[in-house]
């Protein structure tokens, strides 16, 4: 920028800052403007522009140029203290402007109609998007995935009602788990180094006994000697569309996690199933978010999610938490495209398989 145009600069800052702290917003608007068209990225004209805007009533004009001075600024390594206070002026005004757009939309919307608490839950997803309360997450597998199926964290109940047979056998479950509770060398944890695979400490995972599991059926191969120790858990799975590919799922099984433990975030192998869970032992504390929905386990109250998607884990009682994991093919797949899941991973265990890894759940 020549001296001249530095000098102009100069002048304008200091009109626009006169005319902020008298409250003349026109004056200012027209100061900003003349900064703007000397440097349209320049933060300090853009919050300026912004303070104006604020002024005449356009608060939401007045948060987009709030957001690019911000935008702006960050891409200086180490603004001088002027620049950084403006920038914490717009970081405060835009926060504001945002809970003002957000109050005024929830206002509004439900002097139409719009009840929190039983209104669709998709629209109030969608509107918590649409104000950053809530973040976008997206299916990620790791392994495979089957193009066209529907984000969603946690499966409507109404697509999995026989989640409902499942739970009206908790107790008989929770009597077959006690016993297998009883002998505590039968837990081992649940991610286990593989010799045919890199060894990966998934965030202090692996060999944790933390997170520990006694499998009924693994990786689509039944564990006879537990199994059937537990017939009423398998008489409970009996209705359940189980994700069946030879030598792959489903894994049944018992889950635990210590008290104080956490599983960090990560993502499932395939996106055509989904993974259950019935709460058996679950104390007050411990808790599960799938994408942006947290929920916290409650005993014998099952759920099924996308685990493609990021979902992690925590127990803050002071007990251990533990439930019942088994997967499902999800509703959308139809009975010829779970036939050819089937012949893709057979496919590929007959050339060697050495690039599938086991599924697990």
């Amino acid at each position: 920028m020549s001296d001249v145009r530095l000098s102009d600069a100069g002048v304008l800052l200091a009109q626009a800052g006169a005319a902020r702290d008298r409250d003349d917003f026109p004056a200012l608007a027209v100061a900003a403007d003349a900064l703007l068209r000397l440097n349209p990225r320049e933060p300090r004209a853009l919050v300026l522009k912004a303070n104006s805007l604020a002024g005449l009533g356009d608060h939401r004009a007045a948060v987009s140029f709030y957001g690019a001075a911000l935008a702006h600024g960050r891409a200086i390594a180490s603004p001088p203290p002027e620049l950084r206070a403006e920038l914490e002026r717009a970081a405060r005004a835009q926060a504001e402007g945002a809970r003002r757009f957000e109050q005024g939309l929830r206002d509004g919307l439900q002097a139409r109609g719009f009840d929190p608490a039983s209104s669709s839950a998709r629209f109030a997803a969608s509107l918590d998007l649409m104000t950053g309360k809530r973040r976008l997450y997206y299916q990620q597998p790791k392994f495979y995935m089957f193009p066209g199926l529907p984000q969603i964290e946690f499966q409507p109940r109404e697509t999995v009602a026989w989640l409902a047979g499942v739970e009206a056998a908790a107790s008989a479950i929770r009597a077959e788990l006690d016993a297998v509770l009883a002998e505590p060398a039968l837990f081992a944890p649940y991610v286990e180094d593989r010799a045919n695979r890199p060894k990966n400490e998934q965030a202090g995972m692996l060999g944790n006994a933390a997170w520990s599991a006694v499998f009924l059926w693994k990786d689509g191969v039944e564990v006879p000697d537990i199994a059937a120790r537990c017939p009423e858990t398998m008489r409970a799975l009996a209705e359940a569309p189980l994700c069946r590919i030879p030598g792959r799922s489903p894994s049944i099984l018992f889950s635990k996690l210590q008290a104080g433990a956490k599983i960090p975030p990560h993502h499932g192998l395939i996106n055509t199933r989904l993974i259950c869970h019935l709460p058996l032992i679950a104390p007050p504390g411990s808790h599960f978010r799938v994408g942006g929905e947290v929920r916290e386990w409650r005993e014998g109250q099952a759920w099924a999610f996308d685990d493609t998607i990021e979902h992690e884990a925590w127990n803050d009682s002071g007990r251990d938490r533990t439930i019942l994991i088994f997967d499902v093919w999800k509703p959308e797949i139809t009975m010829e495209e779970r036939d050819l899941i089937r012949a893709l991973f057979a496919t590929i265990d007959a050339a060697g398989g050495s690039g599938a890894p086991k599924l697990g759940v």
